[in-house]
């Protein structure tokens, strides 16, 4: 039996794999519940939001930890990788399943060829990639000399081969500040990896507000606009080749929409003109938005030349540079965006035109 107290995502997740046998056959592979959002839970009051949301924020965690498992023993690694490495980009996650998480991801990035690793001792994903241990450094205490030990073969200590991250500080942005910038990497020495199957993103209508204001998504993904107001909205863009018009949507209701080319897509809502938020599609395996703070960071990069992109709302222009990645990464890089970009002379309508005054409510 459970107890009363609240259980957590980590331990749900391992209580849950723990009954699942070898994955090997597809009638095992039908006992998944699948990684559809958004739950199926009746939304009547605003209690019921607010269930729902940490209902649907653990279901996430939930289906990408245990998901990344499963592709793991079926042999699907660059899938394996993909799903945890969307899943370590959630903000606020629990320590615990990143440590979890760690030793398998490693794993799966050699097997994938996206790091040459030693597949036999995943052990070394465990030093944080924005700290390896060089092998001619001296030696730090305890938990990365213990890695050392492990991780005997020379192939697997050669720091020029790990995946570390970039990260640092984005300024600007005008009077919205410079949180919500979407950053991304281009390769410029070599190829760029193919970018994994991505999943499902949900932005919803709370309190006429698009939520979260700014979505960033790689190309391929499928966004669900959820209203989870007591009110209809229509969510619309047109943002063309990525414009849509979902229609009038009563509570509860929702209208899905894959983007397949890259850029900036405005969302807007055609009953109520205050409503407005961003989807921004980029081209990229390597991209992250900033922080509020302006703080951001690009996990899971490997070492080479790149082209550091930055987009904002409030600018006119993306901004870029270009910044050299080595084996622990690139770090305290630091990014201007501008905040010139003048708002238009009214909020357009579905079609283009400038609202009547009634509309809206």
């Amino acid at each position: 039996m459970v107890s009363g107290r609240a259980v957590t995502a980590a331990a749900a997740v391992a209580f849950w794999l723990a009954t699942i046998p070898s994955i090997g056959a597809a009638a095992e592979q039908e006992r998944w519940l699948g990684d559809e959002l958004p739950l199926p839970l009746p939304v009547k009051t605003p209690r019921d939001i607010t269930f729902k949301a940490a209902a649907e924020r653990q279901y996430l965690i939930f289906n990408l930890m245990a998901g990344g498992k499963l592709a793991y023993q079926r042999g699907e690694w660059a899938a394996a990788v993909e799903k945890w490495e969307t899943l370590l980009r959630i903000a606020g996650l629990d320590p615990q399943i990143e440590k979890a998480v760690g030793p398998f991801l490693g794993d799966a990035r050699a097997k994938a060829g996206l790091a040459p690793r030693v597949a036999a001792k995943p052990e070394a994903s465990e030093v944080p990639p924005t700290a390896p241990a060089p092998p001619t450094a001296p030696t730090p205490p305890e938990k990365p000399s213990e890695t050392r030990a492990r991780v005997t073969p020379p192939a697997a200590r050669r720091p020029s081969l790990t995946h570390g991250s970039v990260s640092g500080m984005v300024s600007g942005g005008g009077h919205i500040g410079p949180g919500g910038a979407v950053l991304w990497l281009k390769r410029t020495d070599g190829p760029m990896p193919r970018i994994a199957a991505p999943t499902n993103q949900v932005v919803t209508q709370r309190e006429k507000t698009f939520l979260p204001h700014v979505l960033a998504v790689p190309l391929g993904t499928t966004v669900q606009f959820r209203n989870d107001d007591r009110i209809y909205h229509n969510v619309f863009s047109i943002a063309k080749p990525n414009d849509f018009d979902a229609g009038i949507r009563a509570t509860g209701a929702t209208y899905t929409r894959t983007f397949t080319n890259p850029g900036p897509v405005e969302i807007l809502c055609n009953i109520h003109s205050t409503m407005n938020g961003y989807v921004f599609v980029v081209d990229s395996p390597y991209y992250t938005k900033a922080q509020a703070s302006g703080a951001f960071s690009i996990r899971g990069v490997p070492p080479g030349r790149y082209e550091l992109a930055a987009w904002h709302e409030a600018a006119t222009h993306i901004s870029r540079k270009a910044i050299v990645v080595g084996g622990d990464g690139a770090h305290d890089v630091a990014v201007t965006v501008g905040g010139d970009k003048r708002p238009g002379p009214f909020v357009p309508d579905k079609y283009g035109h400038k609202r009547q005054p009634q509309l809206g409510y």
